[in-house]
């Protein structure tokens, strides 16, 4: 049966950037007509979501998480990037196991999908990775994910060392596995961590299979200050002309957060490619910088958005990225700079872009799959009106999330997550939770 999104303010996305008064047409998991005759081509009897006072734009894409690591939340405050990883974050991780990784996942998947996100580039922990890939077909999310691939590195625990081959097989493994699962809504990414936990052997076999198989490559990189000299002094060079070298580079490579790149780096990402994905309130508490997004937007680098994980940040909510990006930009750059408009492309057909999924979703057009949130616009913080992306850039946020569909399938309805029993996934990780940091010692 078809579906009608009647009566909202349809912001598409598509190349013109157009807002249209009327409907949207789902059939068959896909869009099959936008505008205001929409719900005429309906064939037959169609279920009718009423969307008057509310935005039906694309689902938000997150092109950089850590489902893995939404146990962790409030765990590890307060401390510089390689500290945190070194006393909190990797001990943590090392404790997994399938129930914990489960309990974590499903809790980051009902808490960004319930705020708009239908898409997420995921980063697992070393281990367990089928049990995050479960959950992710359970919650009915898009998602391209894979297992973190650490072979080295100062203050890594033996429970997250792997050797090269290990961890090359591995993915591979879990490649084959689920690449193309769920109707293909999820997809593989080979995540080698960052530089200082990879030797080129790994790094450069991730790309080679990556390349095979026409997945994405995920890693960190021109994060933090620290971590940039780290990185030198132990390579004589920065991390992004390193792993440059050894092929992560080009269209298929993500490159998570880029807040120290250089002029020279910049441009170099945009002549070849690259996507970087900009996480500012992780950014913030880590106190990495502010990335300057503005110019590397200006100098035709490839951007997505992400939450990062939940232990920096401390949550997976887009509109609060959303809006981060805009004003810090504004603090940067100037007050002209990443207008709400340019800002929202950035959480839906840019991020689909960085992914290579944008023939698919991130924007509302015929013949896309049907991925879509529909927001609320008269709430008392929302009203009186104005610019319908200065509204949901400053002020939206993903309480004011009503439906979501992925894949044409009605997965929030009414606020609620009909995959998810909710109540459940936060009881079981609350006690999940109090078991790793016990196994973990902390």
């Amino acid at each position: 049966m078809d579906t009608v999104i009647r009566g909202g303010t349809v912001v598409t996305c598509d190349a013109a950037d157009r807002v249209l008064a009327g409907d949207v047409l789902l059939r068959d998991g896909a869009i099959a007509a936008v505008g205001p005759g929409a719900a005429g081509a309906r064939s037959g009897m169609a279920r009718v979501v009423d969307a008057a006072g509310c935005a039906v734009v694309p689902g938000l894409v997150q092109a950089h998480v850590h489902l893995c690591q939404v146990l962790m939340r409030g765990m590890a405050d307060d401390l510089p990037l390689l500290e945190w990883l070194r006393q909190r974050i990797w001990p943590l991780e090392a404790a997994h196991d399938e129930a914990s990784l489960t309990a974590s996942a499903e809790l980051g998947l009902a808490e960004a999908m319930l705020g708009g996100t239908t898409t997420l580039l995921d980063m697992g922990t070393v281990r367990a990775h089928d049990a995050v890939m479960e959950a992710c077909v359970r919650a009915g999310a898009r998602v391209v994910s894979g297992k973190a691939m650490m072979d080295q590195g100062d203050g890594v625990p033996r429970g997250l060392r792997e050797s090269t081959r290990e961890s090359l097989d591995e993915s591979e493994r879990l490649a084959t596995r689920w690449r193309g699962a769920a109707a293909g809504r999820i997809g593989y990414a080979w995540a080698p961590r960052f530089i200082l936990s990879c030797s080129e052997a790994l790094v450069r076999g991730a790309v080679e299979r990556a390349a095979e198989h026409h997945d994405v490559l995920h890693t960190h990189a021109a994060e933090h200050p620290a971590e940039r000299e780290a990185v030198r002094a132990a390579m004589g060079d920065d991390d992004v002309e390193v792993l440059r070298r050894w092929g992560v580079a080009g269209p298929r490579a993500v490159l998570a957060h880029g807040v120290q790149l250089t002029d020279l780096e910049a441009l170099t990402i945009a002549r070849e490619g690259t996507r970087v994905v900009h996480c500012p309130s992780a950014n913030l508490k880590l106190g990495s910088g502010i990335a300057r997004v503005a110019e590397l937007d200006r100098a035709g680098v490839q951007l997505a958005l992400g939450a990062d994980g939940a232990p920096c940040n401390n949550n997976l909510d887009a509109w609060t990225e959303l809006r981060h990006a805009a004003l810090l930009a504004k603090v940067r750059t100037g007050v002209t700079s990443l207008p709400a408009r340019r800002a929202f492309r950035l959480a839906t057909i840019d991020g689909a872009r960085a992914l290579g999924l944008d023939r698919l979703v991130g924007s509302i057009e015929p013949g896309k799959r049907a991925d879509l949130a529909v927001v609320r616009l008269d709430a008392a913080h929302v009203e009186p009106g104005g610019d319908v992306f200065s509204r949901l850039v400053y002020a939206c946020g993903a309480r004011d999330v009503e439906h979501v569909f992925v894949d044409g399938v009605h997965i929030v309805r009414d606020r609620e997550h009909t995959r998810l029993d909710v109540a459940r996934v936060t009881a079981t990780a609350r006690a999940q939770a109090k078991k790793l940091a016990a196994r973990a010692g902390l």
